[in-house]
């Protein structure tokens, strides 16, 4: 079993709905652009109503270039924390890391450490993806109990107009304009996919969920 240290807070929303996100584009030195540097968060009900599917991005702001060798680090640790009772703290994780071109996810599980320290739950159910590379057809796998992954490079979702914000900061705007441009347009992130079902988190109601990347 390997412990992990926490490098970078996370995003933190709550699913009451259809569509939660959260989102951080600009970190610490240290973080930026690095597989630590989480720049969205996403939690949604599947296609499949019965699901729910959680999407971590890292290394933001990557151009086409830059995306094709970028890499998921051996030594960091993406952990989606879920919260059943409303107390804020983790109750199950899903755990993902990669190894060898591959992305291998641990949980739905209960955690035996909560807080900055993590266990990676490698007893837990697992769920185990070829990572695709930029250009490819995307690699998706299904396990026997229905959850599925996928880890790759992926276009940055998230639409912000960082210029007119900027104007409006300044004062020299008022709104945001309709169509705006988008900042990130024609870049990429490394994304971390999974979707379980329900059931596996509880079936029904309001979970609170973050996530974290934590350095070996």
């Amino acid at each position: 079993m390997k412990k992990m240290k926490i490098l970078l807070g996370a995003s933190a929303l709550a699913i009451a709905g259809f569509l939660m996100v959260a989102a951080d584009h600009i970190d610490a030195p240290d973080v930026a652009s690095t597989s630590s540097d989480i720049t969205d968060f996403y939690a949604f009900q599947g296609q499949n109503e019965n699901n729910i599917a959680f999407v971590a991005n890292v290394q933001g702001l990557l151009s086409p270039m830059a995306t094709t060798s970028a890499t998921f680090d051996e030594n960091v640790l993406v952990e989606i924390n879920i919260d059943t009772n409303n107390d804020n703290v983790e109750d199950l994780v899903i755990q993902a890391i990669p190894r060898n071109g591959k992305m291998y996810f641990f949980g739905p599980t209960a955690p035996t450490a909560t807080g900055l320290n993590s266990i990676i739950m490698k007893d837990a159910t697992q769920t185990v993806v070829d990572i695709t590379a930029y250009g490819e057809i995307a690699k998706v796998t299904t396990n026997s109990n229905g959850i599925k992954a996928f880890a790759g490079p992926r276009d940055d979702p998230f639409f912000f107009d960082f210029a007119q914000y900027s104007a409006i900061l300044a004062g020299d705007a008022t709104s945001f304009n309709n169509p705006g441009d988008d900042t990130f347009s024609g870049t990429n992130v490394m994304s971390i996919v999974v979707e379980v079902p329900k059931s596996m988190i509880g079936g029904t109601g309001t979970i609170n969920t973050w996530v974290e990347s934590k350095r070996k």
